[in-house]
């Protein structure tokens, strides 16, 4: 379009301009003003040219010539805008540490449901795990080798399926839908325990399968029964037994697939750490989903490091 009182352009009429019609040379600047990085782009016109509308917005007056050094400082302004809207690590991680040390109710909320419910969880499977693994590897029986073969797989079994299969037994078409535990932190004892516990079986199996070789004879020679037998492996493999119950509980404080199905991440009901992290780290809220990771990181140090100082001790009390 020609600009009111505009020259008439030498190719008007033609059907395209002519190849040698020199072009003017724009200059975009973009100002990265705002998080939404809405930019306003002006194209700055050769010298004698009358065409002087801005390219960016109906509403954008046209710009006045102005200095090179003038863009220069805009794009520098833009460059400092641009790193100032996007936090860096150690920003975040240093509100992260604040939200620790703050302490709020609803970070307290989050780490006591998760702790109870994986602590529970744990608990269970020990108490179902430790006897079948032990019986597994102490005696011999028909279909003893299938029953590895099954507990092997089962240490490898997917999350989301136990979650689903929980779900659909849970839920108020399902078997045990009268009992209304769906969205309840016992929905996800339920499935951590049913994850937990083939892992404690088929560790527990091999920690009691390798000791039974070295005490047969002399169960054999007392005429211990099989409930005695199995007390007494138990009991001289506490302390390998414990290293099992810490794999139970990393595998269980890490759940977050089968523990969001059926607990459904409900805020002060059944909002754990893991399912809080994927959360807001969605949201983009990572400061909170940082602090929660450090939190649970150092959870489990805590575990591992006082397992290991028992063990310690224990071994140290024994050669005394």
């Amino acid at each position: 379009q020609t600009p009111a009182g505009g020259p008439e352009p030498a190719w008007r009429g033609s059907s395209s301009p002519p190849l040698h019609q020199p072009t003017h040379h724009k200059s975009l600047i973009a100002l990265d003003i705002g998080r939404r990085r809405q930019a306003v782009i002006y194209p700055m016109a050769a010298p004698g040219s009358a065409h002087k509308t801005a390219l960016a917005r109906p509403d954008t007056l046209a710009p006045r010539h102005f200095g090179v050094d003038y863009y220069v400082f805009l794009c520098i302004l833009s460059l400092i805008g641009e790193k100032t809207l996007v936090p860096s690590f150690l920003d975040i991680l240093t509100e992260a540490l604040g939200l620790i040390l703050s302490w709020e109710r609803a970070l307290s909320e989050i780490v006591i449901l998760s702790l109870r419910v994986t602590l529970t969880a744990v608990v269970i499977s020990c108490v179902l795990g430790l006897p079948l693994g032990a019986m597994v590897g102490a005696f011999r029986f028909p279909g003893r080798g299938l029953l590895t073969v099954i507990l092997n797989a089962l240490m490898g079994l997917p999350p989301v399926v136990v979650g689903l299969m929980v779900y659909l037994t849970l839920s108020a078409s399902g078997p045990m839908g009268a009992l209304q535990l769906l969205y309840t932190p016992a929905a996800m004892i339920i499935a951590q325990t049913i994850l937990v516990t083939p892992i404690v079986a088929a560790l527990t199996k091999q920690v009691v399968e390798d000791l039974h070789g070295e005490y047969a004879e002399q169960f054999a020679s007392f005429g211990l029964t099989a409930r005695d037998r199995i007390a007494a492996l138990l009991w001289d493999a506490r302390y390998s037994l414990l290293t099992v119950a810490l794999a139970g509980f990393g595998r269980a404080v890490a759940e977050v697939g089968a523990v969001l199905i059926v607990g459904g991440n409900i805020n002060h009901v059944t909002r754990m750490m893991t399912t809080t992290i994927a959360l807001e780290t969605s949201k983009g809220n990572l400061e909170l989903a940082l602090a929660l990771g450090l939190l649970l990181l150092g959870i489990a140090v805590i575990v591992n490091a006082s397992v290991m100082a028992l063990r310690a001790s224990a071994v140290r009390a024994t050669y005394a």
